[in-house]
């Protein structure tokens, strides 16, 4: 009897060893991948709205960007509240079924943030302005400017592997 006492006080320290390490190595090694674009081609006609819809072009583009993302596992999918961002950000949720989740554009790469998306697969639908500050915000430099009006196919995919940040951008003009 004692010496099964013994055995089973072992197996559920060496079980419980295991696990911890397990759980250890793998935050450790957790990536986390963002993908930022701006939203698609916005309607112009009416210079006072403040929250236009996409154009014709801008629709073909947000099909464009849930080709793009068909073969990428995306975790989550976050976009401004605006019209044009998220009818961007829509065609990519549909496909992948996930839900648009809102952020604030002036409170980027929060610690809220940081915490619901590590070790995670994020696509970031925002505007000129704030996808270049977004990167700028996760890899904790002002490397990039605002994206030019007429851009609206560029692409940063920003890595995170333990401390190391990499961006990568690409154009799909």
């Amino acid at each position: 009897m004692n010496k099964l006492i013994a055995f089973s006080i072992l197996f559920l320290l060496t079980t419980s060893y295991i696990t911890s390490q397990n759980k250890n190595t793998k935050t450790a090694s957790q990536t986390t991948v963002y993908y930022l674009i701006r939203h698609a081609e916005k309607d112009r006609s009416n210079p006072t709205n403040q929250d236009p819809e996409l154009t014709e072009k801008g629709v073909e583009r947000a099909k464009k960007w849930a080709e793009i993302f068909k073969d990428i596992p995306l975790d989550q999918i976050y976009s401004t509240d605006y019209n044009r961002t998220l009818q961007t950000a829509d065609f990519t949720a549909k496909y992948k079924g996930l839900e648009v989740l809102i952020y604030n554009p002036k409170k980027l790469y929060n610690r809220r943030f940081q915490t619901s998306t590590k070790g995670k697969t994020v696509l970031i639908v925002g505007h000129s302005n704030t996808t270049p500050a977004f990167v700028n915000a996760i890899v904790g430099k002002s490397e990039y400017q605002d994206m030019e009006d007429s851009d609206n196919g560029k692409l940063f995919i920003v890595t995170i592997k333990e401390s190391n940040t990499y961006v990568e951008t690409r154009n799909y003009n």
